[in-house]
């Protein structure tokens, strides 16, 4: 167990949190989520012991190990990918150095007999034996295969880092696990094996992710950063973000049918109940679940921009006809002869080569022309594209918001523009601010805008929701869940996958995947996963 005890940050004038008080033990897995710069990370780091506390303390039951994934990815390039794993139990790894030491002596005596015998006991005790085996077993199940173990972390890509990191803060059944962002970088199938991971743990999991299918699979309670507080409830993300949005629609308006309202919220919490992410907490979560009154559940204030699509028209019949395209990049042949045709509401999730599928956007939105191949639009269909990279639209663009959004708005009046930058969260002054100085996050919120002016009826979103917070990520999923007309996308995003798309198209090497299903069900098909690995052989 661990707990932090009167916990107060604060940096200058800046009072991050107080007074904080919350217990995690084990067994559980604590989603923590607030706005950005909530400080979410910043207290895994006090609980880590790596930032020190204005005020309180941190608690760990006597005995506990601790790990933490680690965010250096160079910290341990000069170690071997097996042994950046071990050194994740630290007493451990010190234990097999020594021992290493003692036997290399030339002059062996009987003190060193007796030490080795003592550290011997230990290794056992702590399982050493089975170590590179558990280590391997981590590895591998992360994807990263054997005869990458004996490599030096220097050679690794970056993503294959994350997953040794990963692994190492995974290694040696930690008592309490502090996890910050570990889905970045990892694919489906890695990310589906962390989490059937965590599952099965008996540790004490806290993790801050923006990954809502992440947090609703593997969390019992969610750590909530807001007021200043942080306060803990029980359920995953999905329960937490509809309580606390009925909660804030009952605190606007007193007067409405509160009694009915509290009947809403009671059905909420019997349906939830039942739907633990953890069979063995099922019972407990039951009975907490069953006491909460609206009056243990805050509306947050965090603040969710409008993401709405209204296309001008619907889209007719013929909607897109792919033929052959090829491209070669940089004397690499990222496309090859990729054929389809976008049929009338299908909503495609486009996977596959993070540069095949920029190109692939970038030649339909007629940013970049194919080697050879054809593509062909339906007379009744107008585009609206949200790029990866929109730094050609802010770069060196001295004018402020307004004007910026009066280029893309048939209805250039100061009050209408204003107002529409005021539901994507630019208000008042943040409305006069330069295109030239927004952050990532800002800028694709921008883009957004400019789509929704745009009234397209064909949607083209290249990883739609890189640099935003859960609060602008929920917003742009229900607003593709609303859109009724054609959408292509890519996306990391499980939740957003899973939710929208109704058709999937793959690019590999060796051609095409194209099927009519559920992102889940592609994910978990034999038939899908035998064609694949033959693709990419």
């Amino acid at each position: 167990m661990i707990s932090a005890n009167g916990i107060g940050l604060r940096y200058g004038d800046q009072q991050l949190f107080k007074d904080v008080n919350v217990k995690f033990t084990k067994g559980n897995c604590y989603g923590v989520i607030g706005a950005n710069g909530a400080g979410k990370s910043t207290f895994l780091k006090i609980l880590s012991g790596e930032i020190e506390a204005n005020e309180g303390s941190i608690a760990i039951t006597p005995g506990e190990r601790l790990t933490v994934l680690k965010q250096d990815h160079f910290q341990f390039d000069d170690e071997t990918v097996l042994d950046t794993v071990i050194i994740g139990h630290k007493r451990l790894y010190e234990i097999i150095k020594e021992k290493d030491a003692l036997y290399a002596k030339e002059n062996f005596t009987d003190e060193d007999g007796v030490k080795a015998g003592e550290l011997e006991a230990e290794f056992a005790e702590l399982n050493g034996w089975e170590a590179e085996t558990e280590a391997e077993k981590l590895l591998m199940g992360l994807g990263i295969m054997k005869d990458t173990h004996y490599k030096k972390m220097r050679e690794l890509s970056g993503s294959e880092k994350v997953k040794v990191l990963l692994s190492q803060a995974l290694f040696g059944n930690p008592d309490i696990l502090l996890l910050d962002e570990p889905t970045n970088h990892l694919d489906f199938k890695s990310i589906n094996w962390l989490e059937n991971f965590l599952l099965d743990v008996e540790s004490t999991v806290i993790v801050v992710s923006h990954d809502r299918h992440f947090l609703n699979k593997v969390c019992t309670h969610m750590t909530d950063v807001d007021f200043g507080k942080i306060q803990m409830y029980v359920g995953n993300y999905d329960f937490w973000y509809e309580s606390s949005q009925l909660a804030l629609q009952l605190s606007k308006d007193q007067n409405k049918k509160t009694e009915e309202k509290m009947k809403d919220l009671q059905a909420f919490i019997a349906r939830f109940s039942s739907n633990a992410s953890k069979a063995k907490q099922a019972t407990s979560r039951k009975k907490q679940l069953d006491k909460l009154t609206l009056d243990d559940i805050k509306p947050s204030t965090r603040r969710y921009p409008f993401v709405g699509f209204t296309p001008e028209r619907e889209v007719g019949k013929e909607v897109l006809a792919v033929e052959g395209l090829t491209k070669t990049i940089d004397g690499k042949k990222v496309l090859d002869n990729v054929s389809f045709r976008l049929e009338k509401n299908d909503k495609v999730i486009v996977l596959g080569d993070e540069i095949a599928k920029t190109t692939l956007f970038e030649i339909l939105m007629g940013e970049m022309e194919p080697d050879s191949g054809d593509i062909k639009w339906g007379i009744t269909t107008s585009r609206g594209y949200l790029p990866k990279d929109n730094n050609q639209y802010f770069e060196g663009i001295e004018i402020s918001l307004v004007d910026w959004l009066k280029q893309y708005s048939k209805d250039k009046t100061e009050t209408f523009v204003r107002g529409f930058l005021g539901r994507m969260l630019f208000s008042g002054e943040e409305a006069l601010k330069k295109a030239s100085v927004l952050s990532g996050g800002e800028k694709v919120r921008c883009m957004l805008s400019k789509m929704m002016l745009s009234t397209a009826n064909v949607l083209l979103l290249d990883e739609p929701t890189n640099h935003l917070d859960l609060e602008s990520i929920t917003a742009v999923n229900k607003g593709l869940i609303n859109f009724k007309e054609n959408i292509m996308f890519t996306s990391h995003d499980h939740e957003i996958i899973q939710t929208i798309a109704n058709r999937i198209i793959e690019i590999t090497p060796k051609g095409v995947m194209d099927r009519k299903m559920p992102f889940d069900e592609y994910l978990e098909s034999n038939e899908i996963q035998n064609k694949l690995k033959e693709m990419y052989a």
